[in-house]
C-alpha cells in the first residue's frame, strides 16, 4: 500500500523514488511559458525601443553640454546644467505657470464634470443629445483645439466670445495677448475640452454604484448636499482619484493647444515646462540643457503619479 505522505513514480516498487511535494518547473521553462513570452516579446520590445530607451537616452545626454550653435564647445558638462537651471529665472516661472495651469485646470474639470455626471444621471427628455454634445471637445485633436479658440472664439473684435463680450458692455480684450488673460485663457481652452473625459467617467461610475446605499441615502439624509458629500462622493472616491491621476499627467505634458494658441506668450506668461524645453531644445538648439530640463519634468511627473498611486493605495484599503 502507497504511503500517504509520498508521490511515487509510476513503474513499480523496484523503480519507485520519492518525489519533493511542491517541486515544479519554472513555469518560464515550460512550453507554456515559453510561448507567453514569444507572444508579449513583440510588445516588450516595442516599448523597450520606443519608452526606456529614449528615457536613457535624455538623460545621457543632460550630463552634457551640446548647443548645436556652437558644436566645437560640445564637451561633456556633469551636473552644470542641473545648476544651470537652478539659477534660471525663466525656468521657475515655467514651473510657476505648470503649477497654475494644472491645479486649477484639475480642480475645475473634476468640479464641472462632476456637476454635470450628477444632472445628467437622470433621465428626462433629451438627455441622450446633452450627452453626445458635451463630449464632442475631446474627440478634437488639442492642435485643433487651440486654433479653433484662437481664431474663432478669442480673436478681439470678430471672435464669438469677444464679441458677445462687446455686445453686453464688457468691451473688447486681447483674450490671448493680454499677460494677465492669456493664462486665463488657456486654462478656460484646456477645462473646455477635457472636462467630457472627466463627466463619461463619473457618469459611469454612478451608474456603477450600488442601488442600496442610494436608496438609504435618499431616506436618511435630510437634503440632497447630504446625500452627496456622505454617500455619493465617498462611493466615488476611486474614481475621482483615478481621474486626478490621468489628468494630473496630462496637464504637466500638455503643449500641442497652448502652442497652438499662445505658442506661450505673452513673453513667458504662458510658457509652461513643456514648452520651454521644446523653446530651449528645439528653438534655441541647446539640446543638453534641454535634455536636463525633460530629466526634470519627468522627475517631477513620476514623483506626482507616485503621490496619487499612493493615496489612492490608502483610498481603497
Amino acid at each position: 500500500m502507497r504511503s500517504p505522505d509520498r508521490l511515487w513514480d509510476r513503474g513499480g516498487p523496484e523503480r519507485a523514488r520519492p518525489v519533493a511535494r511542491g517541486r515544479r518547473p519554472a513555469r518560464f521553462l515550460s512550453s507554456e511559458g515559453l510561448f507567453a513570452w514569444l507572444m508579449i516579446s513583440p510588445g516588450l520590445v516595442l516599448m523597450v525601443g520606443l519608452g526606456t530607451l529614449p528615457l536613457v537616452f535624455l538623460v545621457s545626454l543632460s550630463f552634457f553640454r551640446i548647443n548645436l550653435t556652437n558644436p566645437a564647445g560640445n564637451r561633456w558638462a556633469g551636473l552644470q546644467n542641473y545648476i544651470r537651471l537652478l539659477a534660471d529665472g525663466q525656468f521657475w516661472n515655467s514651473i510657476q505657470v505648470t503649477a497654475i495651469y494644472t491645479i486649477s485646470g484639475v480642480a475645475l474639470q473634476i468640479v464641472i464634470g462632476m456637476a454635470l455626471a450628477l444632472f445628467l444621471f437622470r433621465v428626462f427628455p433629451g438627455h441622450r443629445l446633452l450627452r453626445t454634445l458635451i463630449i464632442l471637445p475631446v474627440i478634437l485633436a488639442p492642435i485643433v483645439v487651440g486654433m479653433l479658440w484662437r481664431t474663432l472664439l478669442l480673436t478681439p473684435r470678430f471672435g464669438v466670445l469677444d464679441y458677445i463680450s462687446y455686445s453686453v458692455g464688457l468691451g473688447s480684450h486681447e483674450w490671448l495677448t493680454n499677460s494677465r488673460l492669456a493664462l486665463l485663457s488657456i486654462i478656460v481652452i484646456h477645462v473646455w475640452q477635457w472636462t467630457p473625459f472627466a463627466f463619461l467617467v463619473f457618469l459611469a461610475s454612478l451608474h456603477a454604484l450600488p442601488a442600496e446605499p442610494l436608496e438609504a441615502a435618499r431616506l436618511d439624509c435630510r437634503s440632497l448636499r447630504q446625500e452627496l458629500w456622505y454617500v455619493i462622493l465617498p462611493l466615488m472616491a476611486p474614481a475621482i482619484v483615478i481621474v486626478a491621476i490621468l489628468r494630473t499627467i496630462a496637464a504637466l505634458n500638455a503643449f500641442a493647444a497652448i502652442y497652438a494658441a499662445t505658442e506661450g506668450g505673452p513673453g513667458i506668461a504662458t510658457q509652461i515646462l513643456n514648452l520651454f524645453i521644446h523653446n530651449t531644445a528645439f528653438v534655441g538648439l541647446s539640446i543638453g540643457y534641454g535634455s536636463a530640463l525633460g530629466t526634470v519634468q519627468l522627475l517631477i511627473t513620476v514623483g506626482v503619479a507616485l503621490l496619487f498611486f499612493r493615496f489612492r493605495m490608502r483610498t481603497a484599503q
